[in-house]
Order: structure tokens, then sequence, then C-alpha cells
């Protein structure tokens, strides 16, 4: 995977610093507004794409209802963000030891009534996510829509983060977080910084 030059608007030492400190970080105004209008429409555009997440191998899950599509080289706009994450890697890489040597991506789709229980990305150690990223790709969004990011910290202090347009949430893939119950169409590419190689 590429390595590229990280946006301006990411400040990576404000970011080490609050995973340092928290577990989480927040990079609000991540893209362009150029950039982020074609995120967008290879997103919506490729809707019909996506599947029930809650369905894998066959096994229905209780505790999600949202619809995803892996990201793969073809859907070159998305694959951007991607490899702005890859660079971040690197520099987590070098102030954690965390070894990220990959990423790995989706769309997720959360429509209205759909929501993903507590749950961790990463329990106990038994894969190689190491960092969660989520991307809010919407052009708009009411806090009265729903949708949140709830998450404890590495500090066991619990917080509600709204899933503002152009806004990044980054977060140790150990750490316990929801997608609280959504009243309104919600899209994000939700990724995960892992320190192994993983082929979709």
């Amino acid at each position: 995977m590429e390595a590229v030059l990280l946006p301006k608007s990411w400040n990576v030492d404000q970011i080490l610093d609050d995973l340092d400190q928290h577990g989480f970080a927040i990079i609000d105004d991540a893209y362009s507004d150029d950039y982020v209008h074609q995120l967008i429409e290879e997103c919506t555009s490729n809707l019909n794409r996506f599947r029930e997440a809650a369905i894998q191998n066959g096994v229905i899950s209780k505790i999600r209802s949202d619809h995803i599509l892996w990201l793969h080289p073809e859907l070159h706009i998305s694959n951007r963000h991607v490899q702005s994450l890859f660079s971040l890697g690197h520099e987590l890489n070098r102030a954690f030891y965390l070894g990220i040597r990959d990423v790995e991506a989706h769309f997720a789709c959360y429509n209205a009534g759909e929501f993903y229980a507590l749950h961790r990305d990463n329990p106990q150690g038994k894969n190689g996510r190491m960092i969660s990223a989520v991307y809010y790709l919407h052009e708009d969004w009411q806090d009265s829509w729903g949708g949140e990011l709830h998450l404890q910290d590495k500090n066991n202090i619990w917080h509600v983060l709204q899933p503002k347009p152009n806004r990044i949430a980054l977060f140790q893939s150990d750490l316990l977080h929801e997608v609280l119950k959504a009243k309104h169409q919600r899209l994000s590419i939700t990724a995960w910084l892992r320190s192994d190689s993983t082929i979709l």
C-alpha cells in the first residue's frame, strides 16, 4: 500500500497525545470539500452493492443491523482515504510501536432504526486490529438524528461522539463502544489499522 502525505488538517502531535492520554482522538474538517463530494458520490453510487453486515458465513448476528461494502482498489476515491490512514499508521508506529502493517476498510450505511450494540473490535488481543477509524461521510447531520458513537476511553470514562460530517474518530480497537440507533441514514467509512496483513 502506498503511503501519502497527510492532509494539513491532521494535527499528528495532537492525535498522538489524545490517543496516549485517552485512547481516542478526533479529526474535524479532515478533507477538502471537493474530495468529500467525490467520496460521497462513490459511496452513494454503490449503495446497491452493500450487504447486511449482520450476516457472515450464513450466521446472523443479533448485535448489528448496518449494511457494508468492503473497499477494494477499484474504488479509487475511497482508497485515497485508506492510504492516508496507512500513512498515519507509520506515525503511530514511531510513537507507540504498534507494528501497523495494513489497513482494512468498508463503507457502512446505517438506515433509520439501525445500530451496532456494545462490542470491541479487538477483544483481548484476538486479532490484528490496533486502531479503529470511523470517517463520517454524509454531507449534513443534525444532533437529533442519532447514530452517535458511544465510547468508553482507556480511563473508563464514557463519551458520546457526534457523527459530524467530515470527521474522523480514531480509537484503540480494544475499547468498548457502540453505534446508537440512527434516526436518519448515516454513511461512513470504517477502517482498522492492523498489525497483520488481511486479504479480503
